[in-house]
C-alpha cells in the first residue's frame, strides 16, 4: 500500500464528500477522534459532524493544491497534510485553507482519522 496513493485517495473521498453531503463525514471518524477547527476542539465523530454541519454555508467547493503525506507510527498510520483554496457559494474570492489528517489504519483494512486540525490562511 503506497502512502502518497492512500493520501490522494482520502483526500479527493474527503473533499467531495465534505463538498456534497457533510454529514456522510461520520463514517470517517470515531469516539476518539478529534477536530480543532479554527482553535476550537472538538472530540468524538458525533460533535465533528455537528461543528461540519453547521458552518454558515450550504455549498462550497474545495480545490487542492498540495498534498503531502508521511508516515506514523509502527501500526501504520499516516500524516496528510493538505492546502488549497475554499470557494464558498456567492462569495467572490477564495479562501486558502490548510488542513492535517492523521489517519489510523482499522481491521477492516480502511483508515479513520484520528486527528484532523483545519486553519484558513490570511494573507
Amino acid at each position: 500500500m503506497n502512502p502518497d496513493e492512500v493520501s490522494k485517495a482520502f483526500v479527493e473521498h474527503y473533499y467531495s464528500t465534505f463538498d456534497s453531503n457533510r454529514s456522510a463525514l461520520s463514517n470517517l471518524y470515531q469516539e476518539g477522534s478529534m477536530l480543532t477547527f479554527e482553535g476550537q476542539k472538538i472530540q468524538g465523530s458525533p460533535n465533528i459532524v455537528a461543528k461540519l454541519t453547521s458552518l454558515p454555508f450550504q455549498q462550497c467547493k474545495h480545490h487542492i493544491t498540495t498534498v503531502d503525506c508521511q508516515p506514523s507510527g509502527p501500526a501504520g498510520g499516516m500524516l496528510v497534510f493538505v492546502s488549497g483554496n475554499l470557494q464558498i457559494s456567492g462569495e467572490q474570492h477564495a479562501l486558502k485553507f490548510s488542513q492535517m489528517f492523521h489517519l489510523i489504519p482499522t481491521p477492516q483494512g480502511s483508515f479513520y482519522v484520528l486527528n484532523d486540525i483545519f486553519r484558513l490562511n490570511y494573507a
